[in-house]
């Protein structure tokens, strides 16, 4: 994604008439619970929008002229309609790129999805390696997401996406990564870690360190046109020449996420009921997106708070509002992540998911936390990415 010219990005933070990127998390059902799941998915909401439902919204996706929808979950191939549902939004020319953990895609399935047009896929993976990636994702997870990929490799699709959200335990793997991107004629889709869901329990402990934040601007400085980062690492901008991709943040101006049961939330990594816009059952999606009191709120002009005076706040625009918001950091001040060091202390009393959709037993693959640091550091400037490990 090329960098966004200055005056069209004032156009976004305005709002458009229809989102660019929607999310549309079709369930909360999930076979695995990732430690860091944004939607705390795992079992499914009864309440879950009908296949009648999901079409008539796909039709009016159409007529909005929403160019593709970004599908994921929970893992969206459980809900026995996916596929169907995947076919009708194709028919009608609204893009498909679903989010999927690679279990349900078999040879058979890997060979129709790449004869389809207006579809993308999206592999997930946190680790370049089994050790790191089935620690947060649950035992034999790398296996079967790399089986998938090697699946639709040789069925011939093209830019399959490998999606990774960003660790302390994976960010020294970026250039294994990419090798595995090549490897399956892939593209590495980056996502920054947020402490949303379940992990806003673990994002203590697994959110980069300072020095792996220099060290991941870096990287993408230099390999960032070929690898889709969406507006994740906007507030890296900081550190000098701005990134690739959407440099502000886009909730409700530019993207959106409608979840299983029809709720319009500003932003996917704010699945709260502090930034719900209202839900698409009745009057349907567009007066929401258009006419909620929440969306115009947003797309008014915003008070950066303390970050006005810092010089960087030009590049970085005070930061992520779902980072800020489930730290319990007011949203207009710092991000917790700052990287001019202004990020306050994560507040000990946080905001609670509205929705916590987890397996209330053992699940099968159940991930188990690796503990590679073994002490934390007194302060940032101490942090360094070898302290603390055992040898």
């Amino acid at each position: 994604m090329t960098m966004v010219e200055p005056r069209l990005v004032e156009r976004f933070e305005q709002g458009l008439d229809a989102p660019i990127c929607l999310t549309w998390e079709l369930t909360y059902a999930c076979n695995l619970a990732c430690v860091h799941c944004l939607s705390s998915s795992g079992r499914r909401d009864p309440r879950e929008l009908s296949t009648q439902e999901c079409m008539a919204l796909i039709d009016e996706f159409k007529r909005m002229q929403i160019f593709y929808v970004n599908i994921g979950g929970g893992e969206p191939t459980v809900r026995p309609d996916f596929w169907e549902l995947v076919d009708y939004a194709v028919d009608n020319y609204v893009g498909v790129k679903f989010s999927t953990n690679g279990f349900r895609i078999t040879k058979e399935r890997a060979e129709r999805l790449a004869s389809t047009d207006y579809l993308d896929v999206q592999i997930s993976l946190d680790g370049a390696t089994a050790e790191v990636n089935d620690a947060v994702r649950g035992a034999g997870t790398y296996d079967r997401a790399l089986r998938a990929l090697g699946y639709l490799a040789d069925a011939g699709m093209k830019d399959t996406k490998i999606s990774v959200v960003c660790t302390r335990e994976n960010i020294p793997q970026l250039d294994e990564f990419k090798a595995i991107a090549d490897r399956y004629n892939a593209q590495l889709r980056l996502t920054r870690l947020r402490p949303a869901g379940r992990g806003a329990d673990t994002w203590g402990d697994l959110h980069p360190l300072p020095e792996q934040q220099r060290l991941l601007y870096d990287w993408l400085v230099a390999h960032g046109e070929g690898v889709l980062t969406g507006d994740s690492f906007f507030h890296l901008s900081a550190y000098g020449e701005a990134l690739p991709g959407l440099n502000l943040c886009g909730a409700g101006r530019v993207v959106c996420l409608i979840d299983p049961i029809g709720d319009v939330y500003a932003c996917p990594f704010a699945i709260h009921d502090r930034f719900r816009a209202g839900n698409v059952r009745g009057a349907g999606f567009a007066p929401v997106w258009r006419e909620s009191e929440l969306f115009t709120e947003l797309r008014s002009p915003q008070s950066g708070g303390a970050c006005t005076h810092c010089s960087a706040y030009d590049s970085c625009r005070g930061g992520c509002m779902a980072a800020k918001f489930f730290t319990g950091l007011p949203l207009d001040g710092p991000d917790p992540e700052c990287v001019k060091g202004n990020g306050a202390v994560p507040a000990s009393v946080r905001p609670q998911p509205s929705q916590d959709h987890s397996h209330r037993g053992p699940v099968r693959n159940q991930p188990v936390p690796l503990t590679l640091q073994t002490r934390r550091p007194e302060r940032a400037c101490d942090e360094n990415p070898l302290a603390g490990l055992r040898g």
